[in-house]
């Protein structure tokens, strides 16, 4: 099954309106903002597997564009229902072949619609189980993703937690004369070093912690310092939630304005996850 027609039959058999048995009353639906943290909101009582409200995808569209991810908790979803609920909130991302990313297939040179993130042989063993450190998923590409989401089936013991950085918060507690600095310049790849969020407005730095990078017209000692000085910032605790997962858990994120990385876990334990990531527009 193409990826296509696998997202077209997800369409096609999803719940509809006219399926009362299986509409979900938005009131059933409870989201909670992790008020301690630097991110996130907890979405309570909510069925991936049933259709949804207007009002539904509505609120949690708007709690996305404020707490950047969202927690949905106690799933159990086919790959199907799962790539249903995504289409609640935006096409599905394909990038073009010559723009290689995660999991792209040889046959096509994108990926497939669901991709298993997971050490275990056979299930697509795309990111083992060494540490990942902060990034933004697609980031060099010409049009990177607006947001994925990483459904929990199996984890391992011990490790495996996932931590996202909140890069508006970075952004918005940079010195006035810092901010001033960075806000007209662009990275060598397709993408400025400050974006906005299309939605909120809000300014974001959209730099990864590790792979290498240049800025255009600044002096490579010059530019190299500024990185790792806003590579420092970004990694402070103020901006970060640590997620420990749980089987059943989907986290949806905001990929325009966040870092997410992984810990390391036991080579020997099984760590599998499936992950969606849906379609977004060129930084600006």
């Amino acid at each position: 099954m193409t990826a296509l027609t696998q997202l077209s039959q997800a369409i096609h058999d999803a719940p509809r309106w006219h399926q009362p048995e299986r509409f979900q009353n938005p009131e059933e639906i409870q989201i909670i903002p992790l008020a301690e943290e630097a991110l996130g909101a907890v979405v309570f009582g909510l069925d991936a597997r049933k259709a949804q409200a207007g009002e539904t995808i509505y609120r949690l569209k708007q709690t996305l564009a404020e707490y950047l991810i969202l927690i949905f908790k106690n799933q159990t979803l086919d790959d199907l229902q799962y790539l249903a609920f995504a289409s609640y909130f935006g096409s599905i991302f394909r990038p073009s072949a010559d723009n290689p990313v995660l999991a792209s297939q040889t046959e096509t040179g994108v990926p497939p619609d669901v991709v298993p993130v997971s050490n275990a042989v056979g299930q697509g063993d795309y990111t083992g189980h060494g540490e990942l450190t902060p990034h933004a998923d697609h980031q060099w590409t010409p049009l990177p993703s607006f947001g994925s989401l990483l459904y929990a089936l199996e984890l391992p013991q011990d490790g495996g937690q996932t931590s996202w950085f909140n890069t508006i918060k970075a952004y918005d507690a940079l010195p006035n004369d810092v901010k001033k600095q960075i806000d007209q310049l662009q990275l060598i790849t397709y993408n400025p070093l400050v974006r906005t969020h299309p939605e909120s407005g809000r300014k974001a730095l959209w730099l990864n912690t590790r792979s290498e990078v240049e800025l255009l017209n600044v002096d490579d000692t010059e530019g190299s310092e500024l990185i790792a000085a806003l590579r420092t910032h970004i990694l402070k605790p103020e901006f970060r939630y640590e997620h420990h997962w749980e089987t059943g858990d989907i986290i949806f994120w905001d990929n325009q304005v966040t870092l997410h990385s992984r810990r390391p876990f036991p080579v020997d334990q099984r760590r599998l996850l499936k992950r969606i990531s849906l379609a977004g527009g060129r930084p600006y």
